[in-house]
């Protein structure tokens, strides 16, 4: 597939001060790239940047399909969805169709065209309602129709998924997923939820304060962090330093890889044992979050468990928490901005006789 939208160079600043920066960026034709960071890493102002709209000082080309492109080829081929729909009094159908009325396409075309979209994405039975009377859902259905509608080359996603309650954005995910899989759009989505780079978006670029720190295919960017700040991002958030493991290299967990043992329980085989002090459990309905200082020293240590576990602990006991060597993964204590075009090439996990044999990307 080709190249739809690019960037080369791209810097955005204002009152002096430079707010994003990015070497290179491509998404193809027919794909989804995942843009996910904190509050303030520059998301938002990387998705105007490439739509070239907003008043900050801009430098760095934009291309289309492979050709520097200026705002009035972007006006006419980018489609935007935000976090929070913007729809217009009247009809669902009339909302639907109002993206295509204001680029010239006559009433009833233009609602010819939007019905097969609200089919899609699940509100064709709502053609004829209010749009003011939508559920947060049912509205952000519309305003994704409404941008397809108009068969754009480029659909830049805002958070869209944000204010959903977990049911209806798992649903919406779903159907969104179907929909782009059958498009020759290209895709930006702007997030910070990993669980939705998962679901969309076949690479993933992670943006930290204003620069892409690493970008590869989804998998690989989601499960082989390169440094600290990425791990926490994909929700690598247990650090476990040398002076606590024995091993030489800095390692991450995710919260729900790290299993308390039940006194009495035999320690698994390949797996790293980590002894220490409960102090605090809290029951968050669907699991129990179980926080252990490590000895002799380290981070605090959040384990996740399922509600139903037969753990018994409570703050101030004694505890053992095990790790599966495959479920760690070595990363760079303070590693630098990694220019745009990197790719995540580590694939490597642990064993108890290559704890130190991996490759890092950046």
């Amino acid at each position: 597939m080709s190249t739809r939208i690019g960037c080369r160079d791209l810097r955005v600043s204002a009152r002096g001060q430079e707010m994003l920066h990015v070497e290179r960026l491509d998404v193809a034709a027919g794909a989804t790239l995942a843009v996910l960071g904190p509050n303030g890493a520059g998301k938002s102002t990387l998705l105007r940047a490439l739509a070239q709209i907003g008043g900050h000082r801009r430098t760095g080309q934009i291309l289309l399909d492979g050709h520097p492109a200026g705002h009035r080829q972007m006006r006419a081929a980018v489609a935007a969805v935000l976090q929070r729909p913007i729809l217009r009094r009247g009809t669902v159908a009339a909302n639907a169709a109002s993206g295509l009325r204001l680029r010239g396409v006559g009433r009833s075309e233009a609602a010819r065209r939007a019905a097969p979209w609200l089919a899609k994405l699940g509100v064709g039975h709502l053609a004829g309602r209010d749009a003011r009377t939508l559920s947060g859902g049912e509205a952000q259905r519309v305003a994704l129709a409404r941008a397809l509608a108009v068969a754009p080359r480029v659909l830049l996603l805002d958070e869209p998924f944000a204010g959903l309650d977990a049911t209806t954005r798992t649903d919406l995910l779903a159907d969104l997923r179907a929909v782009l899989d059958n498009l020759d759009t290209a895709t930006v989505l702007v997030t910070h939820d990993r669980h939705e780079a998962h679901a969309l978006a076949e690479e993933t670029a992670l943006l930290v304060h204003g620069r892409i720190r690493q970008h590869g295919p989804t998998p690989e960017v989601l499960d082989h962090p390169v440094d600290t700040v990425c791990a926490r991002l994909v929700g690598y958030t247990n650090l476990l330093p040398p002076a606590l493991t024995g091993q030489p290299d800095l390692l991450v967990a995710r919260p729900e890889r790290c299993h308390p043992l039940i006194p009495g329980t035999a320690t698994p085989p390949d797996s790293l044992t980590v002894h220490g002090t409960v102090r605090r459990v809290v029951p968050l309905g669907g699991g129990t979050r179980v926080d252990l200082d490590p000895e002799p020293s380290g981070n605090t240590l959040a384990c996740l468990i399922p509600a139903d576990s037969e753990l018994k602990t409570q703050p101030g006991h004694r505890a053992t928490v095990t790790i599966a060597t495959a479920d760690l993964r070595p990363v760079v204590a303070d590693a630098q901005v990694c220019p745009s075009t990197s790719r995540s090439s580590s694939r490597s996990t642990l064993s108890p006789s290559s704890w130190g044999s991996r490759r890092r990307a950046g």
